[in-house]
């Protein structure tokens, strides 16, 4: 039975007061597909790395539609006409924009289910949520996937300057305590405008644009892609896929019902749309699920499974280097062949305790979705050719490092 409410209150460490606006947001809020975000850490294991950082999708979610509703009340107020209807639906759209991450949002992405963005699975949830609220997220759902007349309210979801990315960042910076990731939100939303449907900043509001992508930039390299983040992420993924590939051959694997689902599946988006159960059981996974049987799996009969999540449950992470150049792979295997001796693992079983990769840091993207300013006589212009800082243009470059990861163990010197 849905429930109705009036307007309720939360209070919230980043803004304060946050009102509810709807009584459908209120239900939204109460159901258990949203109620699973409290259990879903919103940067993954940087916690182990910033003490701080232990907030949830569930923060996250709450602060962007508080931000949707600040900037829609400054595009009103610049004479822009937005409906009752729009602006539920777009609150309603950066509310759920998040729903579809699994356990420890992007650090397992790829681990629990294969080739499917978080993103594709919030639309799963979206349509699902529509079908029981009798088809009042319609709206909302054109709007989120862009297919809305008034392009400008997906941007306000989805873009270079998007609600999403303005509370992400002041909130990731005042939990981890990285002050280099402060952004002016206030600002940048009192700037905000619409130029032939096109989601764009005042030009006055050039030096707060400038700032946000270099923050966006800073926190990355900081916070998101920190080198010991990177080490206790694979790690983690290097847990389940030793526990997958136990699973796969029969060997016994503790876990909920719905985690040792997707260990025994490669669950695709075909299997999402061939069987409504998958959503429901991606539903029921969280952190919970994940760190309950990484405890159970530190006394696995299997010790490589054991000695990974002991690793991570204990703290020893494995060490990292990050390099401007590819990983060399003489050096690789060297490295290699200590961890099979010093450990006693098989050929091949090494693998899980000794792996590179590589990352990327793109801060500011025109090719895909640009950030235009809107000068006084009607011109627009893109933040990178109006920037009087040269650094602007080299930030809309992508960087990309490289790095290895092996136990501190068998550390060179």
């Amino acid at each position: 039975m849905v429930k109705t409410n009036v307007h309720k209150i939360l209070n919230d460490p980043v803004y304060g007061f946050i009102t509810i606006p709807h009584p459908l947001i209120f239900d939204l809020i109460e159901h258990p597909f949203f109620q699973r975000l409290r259990r879903i850490s919103q940067l993954g294991l940087s916690y182990l790395v910033y003490p701080g950082a232990y907030h949830t999708r569930f923060h996250h979610a709450l602060g962007a539609m508080y931000l949707m509703m600040e900037a829609l009340g400054v595009l009103r107020r610049k004479g822009h006409e937005i409906s009752e209807e729009e602006e539920l639906a777009v609150c309603v759209g950066i509310l759920l924009h998040d729903i579809g991450h699994g356990p420890f949002s992007h650090a397992l992405e790829n681990s629990i289910t294969r080739n499917i963005p978080h993103e594709s699975i919030s639309l799963m949830f979206m349509e699902e949520l529509n079908r029981q609220f009798d088809g009042q997220l319609d709206l909302a759902i054109e709007i989120f996937k862009g297919n809305y007349k008034r392009k400008f309210l997906h941007q306000l979801i989805s873009s270079q300057l998007d609600m999403d990315r303005l509370d992400y960042l002041r909130r990731d910076s005042f939990y981890t305590g990285v002050s280099e990731g402060r952004i002016n939100a206030e600002r940048l939303l009192t700037m905000l405008n619409v130029k032939d449907d096109e989601l764009v900043v005042d030009a006055k509001g050039i030096y707060s644009v400038e700032k946000f992508i270099i923050a966006r930039r800073l926190m990355y390299w900081q916070v998101y892609l920190h080198k010991t983040v990177l080490s206790a992420e694979f790690l983690l993924m290097m847990i389940l896929k030793r526990a997958r590939e136990l699973h796969a051959n029969g060997v016994r694997i503790h876990g909920s019902s719905s985690l040792l689902a997707f260990l025994g599946q490669a669950v695709e988006r075909s299997d999402f749309q061939a069987d409504p159960q998958w959503l429901y059981r991606f539903s029921r996974l969280d952190d919970y699920d994940i760190l309950g049987s990484i405890k159970e799996w530190c006394h696995h009969d299997d010790e490589l499974l054991s000695e990974l999540s002991h690793r991570l449950i204990d703290r020893r992470l494995l060490a990292i280097e990050v390099f401007d150049h590819p990983v060399d792979a003489f050096r690789e295997e060297q490295i290699r062949e200590k961890v099979r001796k010093r450990f006693g693992f098989g050929q091949g079983e090494e693998k899980y305790l000794v792996f590179s990769d590589h990352i990327d840091n793109h801060a500011y993207d025109p090719r895909k979705d640009r950030i235009s300013l809107l000068y006084k006589d009607g011109r627009t212009l893109d933040i990178a050719q109006a920037a009087d800082q040269l650094n602007i243009q080299a930030l809309s470059k992508s960087v990309t490092r490289h790095f290895i990861c092996y136990p501190k163990e068998v550390r060179e010197g």
